[in-house]
């Protein structure tokens, strides 16, 4: 019973944290760069934690992992470290947490046979209206144009990265872990050769806080956590493993706040609370649809 919740705390912490860490990346290098590490540094530790468990590949899909790997992780990790050049932790971590709402709408286009609930429909409507609070202030005044085209790069990366996780769902004859592996090892690629179009690795001004960034980034937030994630559903379930969507956006607003020392307006500390208001309709009214037909 203790051993879930653990999972899940552990989970959110560290996607919760990965904002504060990325900041820091990008203070010292380009966000193409940022991506590029984190990847990287990603498929190998997924490479080396699948040989140390013994998880073997299955089948191929080379072409189907490199399409995923554009949606879920080249562009959402290039978009988001752009973003947060120009927005504050909390609100890139608020932006992020869009994703379950994306994943609402697009799985109709995705996945054959699914539709949007009318449950899933409010929760979307009432998450835009999150969005519109959050960036209330700028709309009003005209002002901020760079933070709202900072924002859509992350809301894009959101949809993509949705896109990319309904795509997934597919692949039903491989271990998630070697999906993850195989994905980070495509998204590694496809960015160390755009990354080295821009700049050369070798002229790099790589500082020990950019360094320990990557490394977490990649270790923690694209390698460690899925086995923990994995580890989470085998215990509780997917439907109790979803709940790490309402922890990672508010131990990133919480993190933003104490560490960073952000002061939010009071429309952004309500937007948090109406997208994740938004989700718990979704998810609430999902589960009682889901025992009335059983």
């Amino acid at each position: 019973m203790i051993k879930k919740y653990f999972y899940l705390l552990a989970i959110g912490l560290i996607w919760g944290s990965q904002f504060l860490f990325q900041q820091a990346a990008v203070d010292d290098l380009p966000p193409v760069w940022v991506g590029a590490g984190r990847a990287t540094v990603g498929a190998l530790t997924l490479i080396i934690l699948t040989a140390l468990f013994g998880i073997k590949s299955k089948s191929g899909r080379l072409g189907s992992f490199n399409f995923i790997a554009l949606l879920e992780a080249t562009i959402p990790f290039v978009l988001v470290a752009w973003g947060q050049q120009y927005l504050d932790t909390a609100v890139t971590a608020i932006l992020m947490g869009t994703i379950p709402l994306f994943t609402i709408t697009l799985s109709p286009l995705v996945i054959k046979g699914t539709r949007i609930t009318s449950a899933g429909m409010a929760s979307v409507i009432i998450g835009f209206c999150g969005l519109l609070l959050l960036f209330y202030p700028q709309l009003v005044s005209g002002t901020g144009h760079t933070s709202l085209l900072a924002a859509l790069a992350i809301i894009v990366a959101s949809a993509c990265f949705a896109t990319g996780l309904l795509m997934l769902k597919k692949i039903n004859d491989e271990h998630p872990i070697i999906v993850a592996r195989n994905v980070l090892i495509c998204s590694s690629i496809q960015l160390l050769m755009v990354a080295s179009l821009f700049q050369l690795p070798w002229t790099l001004e790589l500082t020990s806080a950019s360094a320990t960034s990557i490394l977490y980034l990649g270790v923690m937030c694209a390698g460690v956590v899925y086995f923990l994630y994995m580890a989470l559903i085998a215990e509780a379930g997917p439907v109790f493993a979803s709940m790490n969507n309402y922890l990672v956006p508010l131990i990133g607003v919480l993190l933003g706040a104490l560490i960073n020392q952000e002061v939010l307006p009071s429309t952004a500390w309500l937007a948090l609370g109406v997208i994740i208001t938004a989700l718990a309709i979704n998810q609430l009214f999902d589960k009682s649809a889901a025992r009335a037909t059983a």
